[in-house]
């Protein structure tokens, strides 16, 4: 059996972040929504995905194979349906096709003989930006329960407070000193060989991924997510990244989700209230307009590869594209495109690609990883389609 995890409509409506990814590669909880399958599956998955992201994700063929939308995360007793599903059998919920199984001749003829099941129990399907916020501390726990079952955490030295010690789980090679973790509200997971400075105060649910790093004295309130390889200082309140990115400073973010590869400068800060208490209106790429995120809480998506200089001040429900740079006075606009350069006060430009790739490159090697071929297509392919739509920019 292959198993396979296809994007749905939902790629569109979570631009920047699918641009160089399936939506099966997001961040939310602890996992990917690609390790969750595999972690409950015992199984490695293929994906099925746009062209220009094919060379990199590429789907994988075999006589039978089980098709799973990217943006659904597993549940036991979902897990359980899928597997149950004879050939041709769909499993659906409030119209949305969550899974099939087919065989490769079936696929391949694009054959619509199939049997709808329906499955009406709970699950967290991520469909919009502001799903982060909404689902991330149920993720957490999810993913909390999933990866520490049946395992002892690494014990934590006496020079830091602990509270709700039992909902603490400490990978091997982590290092935690003189912090204050709160484990009350939410589960504390800490990854292998992260490290947590002195002084740092974090309530649940929190997870920091490998080598992941909260400076000194930084405030974390949950539920909030650090992926590999990030360093985050200042203050954070229900924010999610990727992974790779810095927000090392002082500063502001809440209710934001940052993506791979960025940089945030010091003392920059990200509003997710606005004064009038209404709900706040964000960007949609695909639409070209400004939908009601139906959410009082809204802080800012910041796009892969994209960057700001210090002292930067987002506004309440910004959206920025890929391979940006961002700096000046002043709040910035609330849509800022991919491949853009500079600011409201100083104007936007084009970031050419060159200069946009070696400054991604130098980033990359700084965490003792190489941009390959793919990865230079795939942001080469976005930067023509944001010169050839107007609207982008």
């Amino acid at each position: 059996m292959s198993y396979i995890l296809f994007d749905d409509v939902s790629r569109k409506s979570l631009k920047p972040l699918t641009y160089i990814r399936p939506v099966c590669d997001i961040r939310i909880g602890i996992l990917t929504i690609r390790e969750k399958w595999e972690k409950y599956l015992g199984e490695k998955t293929s994906t099925l995905t746009e062209e220009y992201l094919s060379s990199k994700y590429p789907i994988e063929f075999a006589d039978s194979m089980t098709l799973i939308n990217g943006s659904v995360c597993p549940t036991p007793k979902l897990v359980e349906a899928i597997k149950n599903l004879s050939f041709n059998q769909v499993l659906i919920c409030n119209d949305n096709i969550i899974a099939m199984t087919k065989t490769r001749e079936d696929f391949l003829s694009e054959s619509e003989d199939t049997l709808k099941v329906d499955y009406e129990q709970d699950f967290i399907k991520v469909n919009h930006l502001w799903d982060f916020s909404v689902h991330n501390e149920r993720a957490i726990n999810d993913d909390f329960e999933l990866i520490t079952k049946g395992r002892v955490s690494q014990k934590l030295s006496s020079t830091n407070t602990l509270i709700g010690e039992e909902n603490i789980f400490v990978e091997e090679g982590a290092y935690v000193e003189c912090s204050c973790l709160n484990a009350s509200k939410g589960p504390i997971y800490i990854g292998k060989d992260a490290e947590i400075m002195e002084g740092c105060v974090v309530r649940g649910p929190f997870a920091m991924c490998e080598n992941s790093v909260l400076k000194l004295n930084a405030k974390i309130y949950g539920p909030t997510t650090l992926g590999p390889y990030s360093k985050v200082g200042g203050e954070l309140d229900h924010v999610v990244i990727f992974g790779y990115s810095n927000k090392a400073h002082d500063g502001f973010i809440g209710n934001s989700v940052i993506g791979e590869w960025c940089n945030i400068g010091a003392d920059t800060n990200a509003s997710n209230l606005k004064n009038t208490y209404e709900d706040v209106r964000i960007w949609d790429i695909e639409k070209h307009t400004f939908i009601n995120s139906g959410q009082t809480f809204f802080g800012t998506i910041f796009g892969d590869h994209s960057k700001c200089g210090i002292n930067v001040m987002f506004n309440t429900g910004t959206v920025v594209g890929i391979s940006s740079n961002i700096y000046g006075a002043g709040y910035q606009r609330n849509f800022i495109p991919s491949f853009a350069w500079g600011g409201t006060n100083v104007g936007l430009k084009l970031y050419e690609l060159d200069k946009a790739l070696e400054v991604s490159e130098k980033m990359m090697a700084r965490r003792n990883m190489v941009m390959t071929e793919d990865d230079k297509k795939i942001l080469h392919h976005i930067f023509n389609q944001t010169l050839k739509n107007k609207k982008l920019r």
